[in-house]
């Protein structure tokens, strides 16, 4: 298997109409699991590794691929499988998380499939913490686990969830009392993240776990506390989500006549060339690759003065 990648035009157009496409993979048993094409480069079989020194057990070492030099995580050993025999028996998925290239050893690759995000479901509920499943779906009757990438990197390379105490300065002075932010984000990793610098800023939030969840919200405001809506700050938006993904999510904002005006941070570890075509189709106001507290904070920051100059405009 090559290239998973078709082109710009075929991905985008599966941007605000809830559909992805699952590259499905084995780790070294007949359980599939699966990950969203959109984060994948390519896929290639496993050339030689070098091994490092000292590093992570899950770290199988590091391959030189088209000139770059990236590590080779055993995605079996992470989810406590058995490492595999001989990697170079099996398949490098190539991707891009966090502006970041790695890649993830997998025994086989089953195929890629075209799917409805209402279709891709949470994990089941007493699922532990220490599960890397972010979501699940069922394909032809089976079980298919869908990855939570974010977890995987956080917990191998460790994450700075602390803003500068300038901009944590800044944004309390620009503050104001009852402003909150909505935050959908399926991941509990991601949502750590996000929350602690807003917590430092003093600015209140609103979580929801996906798309949906967050469209019910606003949709309620609107219709029960307008009051409330007014006060929203901005929505901070994942894009891989179960039920209801970040594209269609913005989508439909934009199509309600009280809620399309909303301010929409698309903010993503997809962080591959498709963003900015989906970003400018789906009408989001921006977008940014997780996951760097400060230029989060900025944006956060950016739009709070962008209220402000409106407010004393208007005054």
């Amino acid at each position: 298997m090559t290239s998973v990648m078709d082109g710009v035009n075929r991905l985008t157009q599966l941007a605000g109409h809830n559909r992805m496409e699952l590259l499905m993979f084995h780790l070294g048993d007949e359980q599939r699991f699966g990950i969203n094409v959109f984060k994948v480069q390519e896929v290639i079989h496993c050339p030689p590794l070098t091994r490092i020194p000292k590093a992570h057990p899950v770290i199988r070492g590091i391959a030189d691929i088209r000139g770059k030099t990236l590590p080779v995580i055993d995605l079996a050993m992470v989810i406590g499988k058995p490492a595999l025999d001989n990697p170079e028996d099996g398949f490098i998925i190539v991707t891009e998380y966090n502006t970041k290239i790695q890649g993830y050893l997998v025994s086989s690759v089953d195929r890629i499939i075209n799917m409805n995000w209402a279709e891709i479901l949470p994990p089941p509920k007493g699922m532990t913490s220490a599960s890397y499943l972010t979501a699940v779906t069922r394909v032809d009757e089976k079980f298919v686990g869908i990855l939570d990438v974010e977890k995987i990197l956080a917990d191998l390379c460790g994450t700075t969830v602390e803003v500068s105490d300038s901009l944590a300065d800044e944004g309390r002075q620009l503050k104001k009392e009852d402003m909150f932010i909505l935050v959908a984000d399926d991941s509990a990793v991601a949502r750590k993240q996000i929350s602690r610098p807003l917590e430092q800023m003093g600015i209140e939030y609103v979580m929801a776990k996906n798309g949906r969840e967050a469209l019910e919200c606003l949709k309620d405001w609107a219709a029960n506390d307008p009051v409330r809506l007014e006060h929203l700050i901005m929505v901070i938006s994942d894009i891989e989500m179960p039920e209801m993904d970040g594209y269609t999510f913005t989508a439909e904002v934009r199509k309600d006549g009280t809620l399309r005006d909303l301010y929409i941070l698309l903010h993503s570890s997809l962080s591959g060339v498709f963003n900015k075509a989906m970003v400018e189709k789906v009408g989001a106001n921006q977008f940014i690759a997780k996951y760097d507290p400060d230029i989060l904070t900025q944006v956060v920051l950016e739009r709070l003065k962008s209220i402000d100059a409106t407010e004393v405009a208007a005054a």
